[in-house]
């Protein structure tokens, strides 16, 4: 497992833990953590933990998307990562943050589903997303973009070749090489940067105290390019169309930084391969 550093601190602005307002706490990641799924990711953030496995499965492209695949997001909260979830909250956050990730894959530039078509209108691959979470300690949303994006670099999809008979049936066939297979381009897979406004400030990856002082959030989904895909507030505070621009602002810088030191960790991660010591699922 690695740990991201993400410190762009030029502020004398300090926080209880020590950390300026634009500072993360560290990120831990370790990916192909899960067997029996295509991919997978573990992130730990602060108090917050957070596991994703990725499933390719074979189905039907949609009518309206024939030559595509597409990305199906699950959410489990499971009840032990907070009292909260305990009844009905869990599944209202889970439907939350699913229909958060939607936004954010449903369109051409996230993933190349394209990639993911096997024949039109036919065969296309389903990548299932499952996101679960541990334990919750602030910044859920930062965190389970991190896993995801992490996920879908770790995912590894067998190749298949359609082969068509005289009377124009087709088969799939799947290569025999477990290695011979196809992996997904996450360059431009965004991450969320959440920033909680508390009095005229605002601050990123903040603790659950700090999000217990905040009325108004912006969530900004961010590509390593520091390009805004969407953005959405949260709370019940309000936000003045000043601070709206200055946390636009401070997510781009922030998101850039944050993509950096996540790409760096997951390819030294693949280039230890197979030699890295394989942490057990409880650990």
């Amino acid at each position: 497992s690695h740990s991201i550093p993400v410190r762009s601190s030029e502020t004398e602005d300090l926080r209880v833990d020590g950390r300026g307002c634009e500072d993360y706490r560290c990120v831990e990641v370790e990916t192909d953590v899960v067997s029996n799924t295509s991919g997978s990711a573990r992130v730990k953030l602060g108090h917050t933990d957070i596991l994703v496995g990725v499933k390719a499965e074979m189905g039907t492209p949609k009518l309206e998307k024939p030559n595509e695949g597409y990305l199906e997001f699950f959410v489990d909260c499971s009840a032990n990562a907070t009292p909260e979830f305990e009844g009905r909250g869990g599944d209202d956050l889970g439907t939350e943050i699913a229909n958060t990730l939607y936004r954010i894959f449903n369109n051409k530039s996230s993933i190349d589903l394209k990639s993911l078509c096997i024949s039109p209108r036919e065969h296309c691959w389903v990548l299932y997303v499952d996101v679960l979470l541990l334990e919750c300690g602030g910044n859920l949303f930062d965190a389970i973009s991190i896993a995801v994006k992490a996920a879908l670099f770790n995912t590894r999809i067998p190749r298949v070749r359609v082969l068509e008979d005289e009377e124009g049936s087709k088969d799939i066939e799947l290569s025999d090489d477990p290695y011979d297979c196809i992996r997904l381009s996450v360059e431009n897979v965004p991450c969320i940067v959440t920033l909680c406004k508390i009095g005229y400030r605002h601050v990123v990856d903040a603790t659950l105290q700090e999000e217990a002082c905040s009325l108004a959030s912006l969530l900004v989904s961010v590509t390593s390019k520091g390009v805004v895909t969407c953005m959405r507030k949260v709370g019940k505070g309000s936000l003045d169309p000043e601070s709206i621009f200055e946390m636009m602002e401070t997510g781009k810088r922030v998101g850039k930084v944050l993509h950096t030191s996540l790409q760096s960790v997951l390819h030294k991660e693949e280039s230890l391969g197979p030699k890295r010591q394989k942490v057990g699922f409880l650990g």
